[in-house]
C-alpha cells in the first residue's frame, strides 16, 4: 500500500467535477455532468490529489497519517471566485440605503459616490491599513468555502496608489505559500483595474488617464509582476469600446492577460470586444447581445457572471445565463464582492441566486463555481476539480447532496475547508 498524508473517505456524495482539463464545461449536458462518485474517498499527498475513487478502492490501494470519515457528507472542491474587489477602505452602506429610497447607481456615482468615494478613501490609507481591513473578509470567504479568488485593484486611480492596492494584494498571495502563516486566507490571482473609473482630476480630460495607463500604470505594473490580468470597465459614459481597445492593447503588449467588465448597464459592444481581444472572460453581461454570445462562444471567452450585483442594486435585467448555457457558452460565477454593489463574500449565496433568479441548475452553478470559474483565471490546471495532480482545495459539507449548496440559502454548510492539502476546520457556524 502507497502512504498518503490524508484520506477522506465514506463520502456520501463525491463531486469530482472531472474531465475538464482541455476546455471549459459548456451547454447543458457537459454543466450538469458532476462526475459524483457515492461512497467515495479521496487521496492526498504533498498538497496534490492522488486518487479519487470508492471507499473501498482507495482504501485497498492507500494508508495516511490522518483520515477524515465524511459520513452524511457532500465532499466537493474548493470554490473559486472569479471577480471581487477586496482591497478598499470605509463602506457604503448609506448608499445602500439611498439605492433603497429610489436613487440609481448612476446618479450616486454623480454626486461623488460609488467607486470615487471608496477611491479617496483608499488614497488616504496606507497599505497596512488596507490589509487590516481586508483580512476579515479574505478569512471569510475561506468560511463560505472558497479558496481562490480573483483579486483587482482599481480604488487608487494613480501609479502610487494602484501599486499600493497591488502590493497587498502580493503580500496576502504569498501568506498562502508560507507554511508558518496563519490558516484562513484564499490563494489569490491579481488583476490590476486602474481602468476601473475616470478619477476627478482627469474629468475633463478623459483621454490623458488613458495614456497614463498605458503608458505608466500598465508597464509599471508588468515590469513588477504584480498583475496576472488587466481588466477595464467598459461601460458607457466611463471607458467605452475604443478608449477600453487602446488600453487592452497596451496591456497585451506588457504580457498581461485580458478581461472586461462589460455590458453590465447597456449594450455596449463589450462582450463583441472581449472577444475580438481574445480576452480570458468577459463579466456581469447583463445587457449582452445575442452577438456578443456567439462572439464569445465562437472565441471560447468565458462569461463570469455576477448576479449578486444584480440583486443587491434591486434590479431585474439579470444576465441570460439559460441563453448563454442553451448556445454553447461557457459560464462561471463570482460574488463581484465589492464595498459598493454587491457587499458579500458567499459564493453559496450567489449559487442560490443563480438559480431562482437565472434558472441555473444546481449542477450548473456549481461547474460555474468551481472548474469553469479556474478557466476564468486561467488556472484550470490546477484547481477546480478533484482530479489526480491537482491541489487538493477540497470543501466537505454538512449536506447529502451538492444540491443543498444553493437549496439550504442563506446559511452556511461548510464544515471543513481542505486548502492544499491542509484542513481547516470550519468555526463560524452564524453563516
Amino acid at each position: 500500500m502507497k502512504k498518503v498524508d490524508l484520506i477522506i473517505h465514506n463520502i456520501s456524495e463525491l463531486v469530482t467535477v472531472s474531465g475538464s482539463n482541455n476546455r471549459p464545461r459548456a451547454g447543458a449536458a457537459a454543466m450538469n455532468d458532476l462526475g459524483i462518485i457515492t461512497d467515495g474517498a479521496l487521496a492526498v499527498k504533498d498538497g496534490k490529489i492522488i486518487a479519487a475513487g470508492t471507499t473501498n478502492k482507495i482504501k485497498k490501494q492507500y494508508r495516511a497519517g490522518k483520515t477524515i470519515n465524511a459520513t452524511g457528507k457532500t465532499v466537493t472542491p474548493g470554490l473559486i471566485d472569479a471577480h471581487t474587489h477586496p482591497i478598499f477602505m470605509g463602506d457604503r452602506a448609506d448608499e445602500f440605503e439611498l439605492k433603497l429610497k429610489g436613487a440609481t447607481y448612476q446618479e450616486i456615482a454623480a454626486k461623488g459616490g460609488g467607486i470615487k468615494f471608496t477611491v479617496r478613501k483608499v488614497r488616504a490609507a496606507s497599505k497596512q491599513e488596507l490589509k487590516t481591513n481586508a483580512r476579515p473578509y479574505l478569512h471569510r470567504f475561506i468560511n463560505y468555502g472558497t479558496t481562490t479568488i480573483e483579486a483587482k485593484s482599481g480604488y487608487g486611480l494613480t501609479l502610487k496608489d494602484e501599486i499600493k492596492l497591488l502590493e497587498a494584494i502580493k503580500e496576502f498571495k504569498s501568506e498562502i505559500r508560507n507554511p508558518k502563516s496563519e490558516i484562513g486566507l484564499p490563494d489569490i490571482v491579481p488583476t490590476f483595474l486602474g481602468a476601473h473609473e475616470i478619477p476627478d482630476e482627469y474629468k475633463n480630460n478623459k483621454q490623458g488617464y488613458i495614456n497614463l495607463i498605458t503608458a505608466k500604470m500598465i508597464p509599471e505594473v508588468s515590469r513588477r509582476k504584480l498583475a496576472r490580468f488587466c481588466d477595464v470597465f467598459c461601460e458607457k459614459n466611463v471607458f467605452e469600446i475604443d478608449d477600453s481597445r487602446e488600453i487592452l492593447e497596451s496591456a497585451r503588449k506588457y504580457g498581461l492577460g485580458l478581461k472586461l467588465h462589460a455590458d453590465e448597464f447597456a449594450p455596449l459592444g463589450g462582450a463583441e470586444l472581449a472577444a475580438q481581444m481574445g480576452a480570458v472572460s468577459a463579466d456581469h453581461l447583463m445587457a449582452i447581445s445575442d452577438n456578443g454570445i456567439k462572439q464569445m462562444m465562437q472565441k471560447g471567452v468565458v462569461g463570469v457572471l455576477l448576479p449578486g450585483t444584480t440583486f443587491a442594486l434591486g434590479l431585474k435585467n439579470y444576465a441570460p445565463a439559460r441563453k448563454m448555457i442553451d448556445a454553447g457558452l461557457p459560464v462561471a460565477l463570482a460574488t463581484d464582492f465589492n464595498p459598493g454593489t454587491s457587499f458579500t463574500e458567499s459564493l453559496p449565496m450567489i449559487m442560490s441566486i443563480a438559480c431562482v433568479m437565472m434558472r441555473m441548475t444546481p449542477a450548473e452553478a456549481l461547474v460555474a463555481s468551481t472548474v469553469n470559474a479556474a478557466w476564468a483565471l486561467g488556472e484550470a490546471a490546477n484547481i477546480g476539480s478533484l482530479e489526480t495532480g491537482k491541489d487538493a482545495d477540497i470543501v466537505l459539507w454538512s449536506a447529502p447532496s451538492y444540491k443543498h449548496i444553493p437549496y439550504h440559502f442563506g446559511v452556511n454548510l461548510v464544515e471543513t475547508v481542505i486548502q492544499k492539502g491542509e484542513p481547516q476546520i470550519h468555526t463560524d457556524k452564524h453563516g
